[in-house]
């Protein structure tokens, strides 16, 4: 039984074949949902055939919907009529598959799923104890515990998740600057910073050289190229300046500060969710487009016994897909579908 696993979130498309295909696209959700079954489509149609479509989002808490589950139940519909004759299976946050009819049933249990079939995968590279799912997205980080070979996360919802610890609302893209940092460094001054959406991670990171430069990049804050030359314009607004009086080396040095506090954010979170485990985690799993994000806040003391890169295991769109292709393996593996259902 051929499967594809996709991943609806709320400004990105995410499919994968299990087998080592996968492919990440832009889809603003939030502004178009009545587009959501063509892109879709659109993606089915370049990804490898399938015959069984498994289902799993984050798009959900886009403020399109006036709920959650008004969000999971769109989001449902789209893809049954995008897969179509396929059938659709959709992973609730327990880690089972269930029928459309039912996850439209019980639509909180399908919300922000992702992140636990992603972590069921990584249980597979534990060699024994206690281990640790980090996942740095566009826009979010995921922190799951990982016991006795099971995901061991001490909450399912994103509120609670968020309170744990175990969810961060921060990733390498997407996140507003002006949600990490107060004030910016500039000519031997701090300088408070606007409370704009003038720039993003992205072009933090960009500017640090840590993700690659897109041209044709029409996500941005100010819609134009993910490149060096515009990350400086963008990161210069966020002290109400401009190119004229903010150069590479000025965007280089407020680039250091963010990346740096983004590091606290993230190690400190992943202390409060280390906290609560019998023990330190001998086995770190990584993945997502913000590995070397990741890598970084493991390296500042967590030491663990093994560090696995999806990335370095499987492939960099991979590790960018790895619920995707984490939810493929795993309905694969359970034969999910082959009794007619």
């Amino acid at each position: 039984m051929s499967w594809l696993g996709l991943d609806v979130g709320g400004a990105n498309l995410k499919a994968a074949d299990g087998l080592g295909w996968a492919r990440t696209v832009g889809f603003p959700l939030w502004r178009e949902p009545s587009e959501l079954a063509s892109a879709i489509e659109a993606m089915l149609e370049s990804a490898p055939p399938a015959e069984r479509i498994a289902v799993t989002m984050t798009g959900e808490l886009c403020d399109c919907f006036r709920t959650k589950a008004e969000g999971v139940r769109h989001i449902v519909s789209a893809v049954e009529q995008a897969a179509a004759p396929r059938k659709v299976f959709v992973c609730l946050v327990e880690g089972r598959l269930v029928s459309p009819d039912e996850a439209r049933a019980s639509p909180i249990l399908a919300a922000a799923s992702n992140w636990h079939a992603l972590a069921q995968f990584a249980c597979r590279f534990l060699d024994g104890g206690g281990g640790l799912l980090v996942d740095v997205g566009s826009t979010t980080t995921d922190i799951v515990p990982l016991v006795d070979g099971q995901p061991a996360p001490s909450a399912s919802t994103d509120t609670e998740r968020s309170i744990a610890g175990e969810l961060v609302y921060a990733g390498v893209e997407r996140t507003p600057v002006c949600a990490i940092v107060r004030s910016l460094p500039w000519r031997g001054a701090q300088c408070p910073i606007a409370t704009e959406l003038f720039a993003t991670t992205a072009d933090v990171y960009v500017t640090l050289g840590m993700i690659a430069e897109d041209p044709d990049a029409t996500w941005t804050a100010d819609g134009r190229g993910l490149t060096q030359g515009f990350a400086r314009d963008r990161l210069a607004r966020m002290i109400c300046a401009d190119r004229t009086t903010f150069d590479d080396q000025d965007a280089r040095r407020a680039s250091e500060t963010v990346r740096a506090a983004q590091v606290n954010q993230l190690i400190g979170a992943l202390e409060k969710a280390i906290a609560r485990m019998a023990e330190r985690p001998r086995c770190v799993v990584l993945s997502g487009g913000g590995e070397f994000l990741a890598a970084e806040v493991i390296a500042t003391g967590l030491a663990p016994r093994r560090l696995v890169s999806l990335s370095g295991e499987l492939g960099p769109e991979v590790s960018r897909a790895a619920p995707a292709h984490a939810l493929a393996v795993l309905a694969r593996e359970a034969k999910v579908g082959t009794d007619g259902r």
